[in-house]
């Protein structure tokens, strides 16, 4: 399965941006700009939460907004700006991480202050 939206516009939800989100089982890839064209990628298994956020004239035009906290280093918040079937990108990019989790057996730790109590400070 795959997504492909463009950011859109909160007016009446027109997609006059040149952002256009593509979300595949392994890979989320965000490319911007009109002159100066940027492509940004992360890695499914990289995703660690997703978060959806939907404002009063976001639901008007049936936008969303997703966010995803990843362990990835050049964006470890990843904004998915005004998109339609927002809910629905949202729930595949949760069920596809933990799958590509899974299928890499990669281990999500999380940092838990475990530095300070070595050296003594608390």
């Amino acid at each position: 399965m795959e997504f492909k939206e463009r950011k859109r516009w909160l007016f009446f939800g027109l997609p006059f941006t040149f952002t256009v989100y593509t979300i595949k089982e392994e890979v989320i890839t965000v490319n911007t700009g009109f002159f100066n064209r940027e492509e940004n990628d992360c890695y499914m298994y990289k995703v660690q939460d997703v978060t959806l956020k939907s404002s009063l004239i976001e639901r008007m035009f049936g936008l969303g907004t997703i966010v995803c906290h990843t362990g990835d280093v050049t964006s470890p918040l990843l904004t998915i700006q005004h998109v339609k079937n927002s809910r629905g990108i949202k729930q595949f990019i949760l069920e596809q991480s933990e799958e590509d989790r899974r299928r890499r057996r990669t281990l999500n730790t999380l940092d838990i202050g475990a530095a300070e109590a070595e050296d003594g400070v608390s």
